[in-house]
């Protein structure tokens, strides 16, 4: 089903509208406030990547390029950047490790009172 993202300029907000198949006509008019000045937007598009393409991308040096290994806070990011493009729940042993870096604390501040943690190298 086709969804289409109007700006509506009577309500001055962005609606969208979910169509039963592409052979039905947009909408004229905005459901919110009636107006029929809408201007239609260009929406975002979803790729769909397997999951090797997602393993070469990570793996690339130039996905590495703005990582600090210096800065915890700048490996945190990387790290959840990998989480999302992998799309896996790591559990919430991990997510507690990224918010802790995300904080500023760094593997050897958190020490080994997380089982874990003691293996990890940046």
């Amino acid at each position: 089903m086709p969804v289409y993202e109007y700006k509506c300029n009577g309500c001055r907000r962005r609606v969208s509208i979910r169509l039963k198949g592409f052979s039905q006509p947009p909408p004229k008019v905005c459901p919110r406030c009636g107006s029929k000045d809408l201007v239609r937007l260009i929406s975002r598009v979803a790729i769909l990547k397997s999951e090797e393409s997602r393993l070469e991308e990570l793996a690339s040096p130039s996905s590495l390029g703005d990582v600090d290994e210096g800065d915890p806070r700048s490996v945190a990011q990387w790290m959840r950047k990998m989480g999302n493009t992998m799309g896996e729940d790591a559990g919430p042993e991990f997510d507690e490790m990224v918010e802790r870096m995300e904080a500023g604390e760094t593997p050897e501040d958190m020490g080994d009172e997380d089982e874990g943690t003691e293996g990890l190298a940046l």
